[in-house]
């Protein structure tokens, strides 16, 4: 039987030696000589190389970091959020009952898990009483989220909404009816906020605009953040049963704010 020497790989290319070589900062090295199209090509001081290698790493870093401020900047300013909720967050959110917890649990739990939720198409209802801190949760989902993600966030309320849409229709608008329905179905999520503050019957132009939105998302799988001081029976007749079932679909949340308002204490 035959027997055969297994040979190891060349230590070094072909073509290519190691001589002794010193750098005025690090002393002494080994370098690589590589011959290439009849030039010699010779490596540098590997701890020098090092060095410039972290450098460039931290370089990148800062840039990174600078262009991520800039895009959560410009995604701030697009979300056009009212100045008084713009700094919302969750640990600036008082909890002191079980009910209060629970709302905040629930909505700390929505933004962390902001990919499923928007794979689903989710969505969540903050409804009760006015007053409650429902806006500040809701901008603090959207902060949470822009701020870990890629993800981008628009809040409006149905009021402005409609005065935009309006605006279309006397050319006092320099967008389009159908660029604002766009920038409120495109972003990874929508806070639409004061749903059925008029204690009138909605009218057919307000329930066309909102099933455009939330039927536009709906079919986009996009999640929408409904805030009411409505209960979930009154805020289907606001927003018409064809959206109603729009929100329902995929598991809505549904986060009930009954306690009395908390306006004027610290972190509402």
């Amino acid at each position: 039987m035959r027997s055969e020497t297994a040979t190891s790989a060349p230590e070094h290319p072909p073509g290519t030696r190691v001589q002794p070589a010193t750098c005025d900062t690090h002393g002494q090295f080994e370098q690589k000589v590589f011959s290439v199209l009849g030039r010699e090509l010779k490596t540098g001081c590997p701890e020098c190389q090092r060095i410039r290698n972290e450098e460039e790493a931290a370089r990148a870093q800062v840039q990174e970091a600078q262009a991520m401020r800039l895009r959560m900047a410009e995604k701030l300013g697009a979300a056009l959020i009212p100045k008084r909720f713009v700094g919302k967050t969750f640990s600036g959110y008082i909890a002191d009952t079980a009910e209060q917890q629970k709302a905040l649990k629930t909505c700390v739990r929505y933004a962390a898990e902001f990919k499923q939720i928007a794979e689903a198409g989710r969505c969540l209802l903050l409804l009760g009483k006015p007053g409650t801190g429902k806006t500040h949760l809701s901008v603090a989902i959207a902060n949470e989220i822009m701020a870990k993600s890629s993800a981008t966030a628009v809040y409006r309320t149905i009021g402005s909404v409609l005065q935009a849409i309006r605006a279309t229709y006397d050319h006092t608008s320099d967008q389009s009816e159908s660029q604002i329905l766009s920038s409120l179905i495109s972003p990874s999520l929508l806070i639409l906020d004061e749903i059925g503050v008029s204690k009138e019957k909605p009218s057919d132009f307000e329930l066309t605009t909102l099933f455009s939105i939330i039927n536009g998302r709906y079919e986009e799988l996009r999640p929408t953040i409904i805030v009411s001081n409505l209960d979930a029976r009154a805020l289907a007749t606001a927003i018409g049963d064809r959206c109603a079932d729009r929100l329902r679909e995929g598991g809505v949340i549904v986060v009930p704010f009954e306690w009395e308002s908390q306006r004027g204490k610290e972190g509402f």
